[in-house]
């Protein structure tokens, strides 16, 4: 990992395990977040990856409230947003963390809202 990912790897970090009950475990090789609750240790709401199969980007993927959100995010910003390889067709995103003017609090706000998307009711009414 090139010292951006790894200074980008550690801000998504910072964001992803600051919300109520995160934890990372790898998955596939990439660090995932997820909710640690329940007997299944939870539901992953972001990946990150780095320059996945060679395509050059360093990345956070959340979840979204499906394919219409996330085409609509993606027409929004394309440099920003993109339709990753597998988790795509089930209406996740993609927001590149390696461009020099990445807007790190919409990565936080996509984060948490990718987590609302996965939390159990009573997590969600603890958190307001």
């Amino acid at each position: 990992m090139t010292g951006d990912a790894e200074e980008a790897l550690a801000r998504v970090r910072a964001i992803c395990l600051a919300l109520p009950h995160a934890a990372e475990r790898l998955s596939h090789g990439a660090p995932g977040f997820f909710l640690n609750i329940g007997k299944n240790g939870g539901k992953f709401f972001g990946y990150f990856w780095n320059d996945h199969h060679g395509d050059g980007k360093v990345a956070l993927l959340v979840k979204t409230s499906g394919r219409e959100e996330q085409t609509m995010l993606v027409d929004m910003d394309p440099d920003f947003y993109f339709v990753p390889p597998y988790l795509g067709p089930s209406g996740w995103v993609g927001m590149r963390v390696d461009q020099d003017t990445t807007d790190w609090e919409r990565v936080a706000d996509r984060a948490a809202m990718s987590w609302e998307m996965v939390a159990p009711r009573r997590l969600l009414a603890e958190r307001g």
